[in-house]
């Protein structure tokens, strides 16, 4: 019963538990919700730990605990530590997360920044829910573009050899980053790539280009604290070993499955393009699976297309025992999705699933001014400017601070401003200030025992402020978040929660500068002190967690 959901109301005046069971389960038990509502609420008021239960509406329960339950509560969060909400989800998938893949013809740009943030956060978010992840880079070093970026660096090559080459060609990649590699080939061969013949150099090039390129960006991803653990090379699925490719093998299958057949295509709709061939070609029968038309598995030159190496791209997932394939792509990949998702059921039909995560572009401003020219690429902002200038916690925190599908604009002053209206700030400073009472509870008052079990055998019953409970309340929310956003594919949903959670805590904090007696430490009372503390440890813990499922730090102090 999935649909079944105990959580917060949303106006705390309804009490601490809203469930909505005497809906969901009204139709099927052939009774009216309220009338439902009223036989479950008499059983739940006999059950310990709850003062009150309400029916209201067309028939949600209204559940208040009593005060004592939040502080032992607390105690259990303090004893789970920041493994507090950890495997929500038993008996996870396997889930291959596979983000980024740029192709590996320069460095990593901005447009690649939220992709990668976004797929790493969602993986680690259900390695921490309970699921077996494996976060994986896909290399299209089979392309066209593979050719140009060999030309491109050939022109570098000669360039470094001293050749008049002039300005690089149009069609070329113009970056500057391709200047080292062209020095490197020169100091190391010389002018003897020159008499080779072409076929040969240009293998020679487009290896060492890739080689060359896919170090440039595991560097840019790491300066983002992302990490692969798998390369996939997509030119393993054309190489063929004993005359037979992965493209190959797949073809073969799928046509014994009646996927693959030879047929034509209707012409597209409208004016013809230019290249419209109408022949017999190899096809994909993704119809059957919920594409909109069939798609060309071999080019008119007898070479795959790039769908033939996306279905022996997935098979190969399948095969390695992945019960679920998520893609995070950017938004201009939108028209994928159906045939991806066709891809999967004609390969795995129910024993897998593929999911596609869509994220939108990000715009750059400097105070509000748009920023237009890179200083190492010319023709577009890298991913290594942006997280030098302005660190990788605030990039990484602010690339989830929309949900993907949503433009974000990513302000390089405001996201590095030391105030309330940074969000990442807000959030760090929060983890701060919690290490920083607790440094200063045992400066003033040496004689208190912070361990772990003191924490969890303080008389946390002490704790009664509506602000403390506020507290407790919002920590306890943390598995249901955990949850929540690693089902339905949302890591955002973390960078929200901890903002909110660090709302309450600054909140509270502020009220004890109006109240004194609700100020964490009260050198005069020992016990009330140490449940506060037991409340700022659980509250440090869970920041603590939700950042390092974003990928920011959690600071131990800030100035």
């Amino acid at each position: 019963m999935s649909r079944i959901a105990v959580e917060p109301p949303r106006d705390p005046a309804h009490g601490d538990l809203a469930v909505n069971a005497a809906m969901v389960l009204a139709k099927p038990l052939g009774m009216a919700p309220r009338e439902l509502a009223a036989k479950l609420a008499a059983r739940l008021e006999r059950e310990p730990g709850i003062t009150s239960v309400q029916i209201a509406g067309p028939g949600f329960i209204n559940i208040r605990l009593e005060t004592g339950w939040w502080g032992r509560h607390l105690r259990r969060i303090v004893g789970a530590g920041r493994d507090f909400g950890r495997g929500v989800v038993p008996g996870g998938k396997k889930v291959n997360v596979e983000y980024v893949s740029a192709n590996p013809t320069g460095p990593m740009h901005v447009g690649h920044c939220r992709g990668a943030v976004v797929g790493d956060a969602l993986a680690n978010l259900l390695d921490f829910a309970g699921f077996e992840v494996t976060k994986e880079y896909v290399i299209n070093d089979a392309g066209v573009q593979i050719d140009v970026l060999a030309r491109s660096v050939e022109h570098r090559y000669r360039e470094a050899l001293g050749e008049p080459v002039g300005a690089v060609p149009e069609g070329l990649y113009p970056g500057d980053y391709l200047v080292p590699l062209g020095r490197a080939l020169a100091q190391e061969f010389g002018d003897k790539l020159i008499d080779i013949p072409d076929g040969e150099r240009m293998a020679l090039l487009r290896d060492r280009a890739i080689e060359a390129m896919m170090a440039l960006i595991k560097e840019d991803l790491a300066l983002l604290n992302v990490h692969h653990d798998i390369f996939f090379s997509e030119r393993t699925l054309h190489e063929r070993k004993d005359g037979v490719s992965e493209i190959d093998r797949m073809l073969k299958e799928m046509r014994e499955r009646g996927y693959v057949y030879d047929g034509r295509l209707p012409p597209p709709k409208g004016e013809l393009p230019e290249d419209w061939e109408d022949r017999e070609q190899v096809l994909f029968r993704s119809t059957e699976v919920g594409d909109d038309m069939d798609r060309p598995l071999v080019k008119s030159d007898g070479t795959y297309t790039y769908f033939a190496a996306d279905v022996a791209y997935f098979k190969d997932k399948f095969e390695r025992g992945f019960d679920r394939m998520v893609y995070v792509l950017g938004a201009d990949h939108g028209g994928y999705v159906k045939r991806l998702k066709a891809v999967a059921r004609a390969v795995a039909g129910e024993n897998a699933e593929l999911d596609v995560l869509l994220t939108q572009l990000v715009k750059l401003y400097r105070d509000g001014e748009p920023v237009r020219m890179s200083k190492r690429a010319g023709d577009f902002i890298t991913l290594r400017e942006v997280v030098e200038e302005v660190g990788v916690d605030p990039v990484r925190f602010m690339m989830l601070y929309r949900k993907p599908e949503a433009p974000l604009d990513f302000d390089f002053a405001k996201v590095t401003e030391q105030s309330k209206d940074n969000p990442v700030f807000y959030v760090q400073y929060a983890h701060a200030r919690c290490r920083s009472v607790l440094r200063q509870a045992l400066a003033e008052m040496p004689e208190i025992d912070l361990s772990p079990a003191a924490l969890m055998a303080s008389d946390t019953a002490l704790l009664t402020d509506q602000g403390e409970l506020a507290l407790i309340r919002k920590i306890a929310e943390y598995p249901r978040i955990i949850e929540q956003a690693a089902l339905a594919d949302e890591p955002h949903r973390i960078a929200f929660y901890l903002h909110e959670l660090a709302s309450e805590l600054h909140s509270h904090w502020n009220r004890g500068k109006e109240m004194p007696e609700l100020r964490f430490i009260n050198p005069k009372n020992a016990k009330l002190t140490l449940a506060r503390m037991a409340l700022l440890q659980a509250l440090s813990d869970v920041l603590a967690s939700g950042l390092s499922i974003v990928g920011a730090s959690a600071p131990e102090e800030m100035r």
